[in-house]
């Protein structure tokens, strides 16, 4: 939640908030907790609380009307990026962003480990030290596998497992720590 996180970095509690801002304490602490989503409230408590934050309204609002792209479109996308950036602006630009750690504390684990992932995988083809910033991200796994949706389909459409077990097998080390199988991340279009 952007308001625990400004909080925090601020070094300020949610009642000084509160009492700074004039929004009832039990309508800040709804909001904070995830009993009340930000997007519903009044514009004059949203403009309160920003203000007091010192930071726009938009930066509250954001996260509540941010769409999540589908797995496959976020592949494509980091894949798209690294052809045309280079390896090690990649990198550069993909530690700069703190993307990866931005996805995982929303809760999309599948982008943040995938893009750790590429990121490992890219350094490792570059002799680039592993970025340590992420070691405590890097023991997570994914519940389930993921493959791609070509392997998936063609699965289905051949009705052979094999398919899946082939994939798995060539899948590139850095992307199955995390439970993604991923073969190939520089053949786009």
């Amino acid at each position: 939640m952007i308001i625990n996180d400004l909080l925090k970095q601020r070094n300020m509690s949610k009642y000084r908030l509160a009492k700074n801002s004039r929004v009832p304490y039990s309508t800040l602490n709804d909001i904070c907790n995830g009993k009340t989503d930000l997007k519903y409230c009044n514009a004059d408590t949203v403009y309160r609380l920003a203000s007091e934050l010192d930071v726009p309204m938009e930066v509250l609002l954001k996260p509540y009307y941010e769409r999540r792209p589908s797995f496959e479109l976020f592949k494509s996308h980091v894949c798209h990026r690294l052809k045309e950036l280079g390896d090690m602006e990649f990198i550069r630009q993909t530690l700069a962003s703190n993307d990866i750690r931005y996805y995982f504390e929303k809760q999309w684990h599948p982008e943040s480990l995938y893009l750790l992932a590429m990121l490992d995988y890219i350094s490792r083809l570059n002799d680039v030290m592993l970025c340590s910033d992420y070691d405590d991200l890097r023991k997570y796994r994914l519940s389930n596998t993921l493959f791609p949706s070509s392997i998936i389909a063609l699965a289905l459409a051949t009705k052979n497992e094999q398919v899946k077990e082939d994939a798995l097998a060539n899948a590139i080390p850095e992307f199955i720590r995390f439970n993604i199988v991923e073969n190939e991340v520089r053949n786009v279009v």
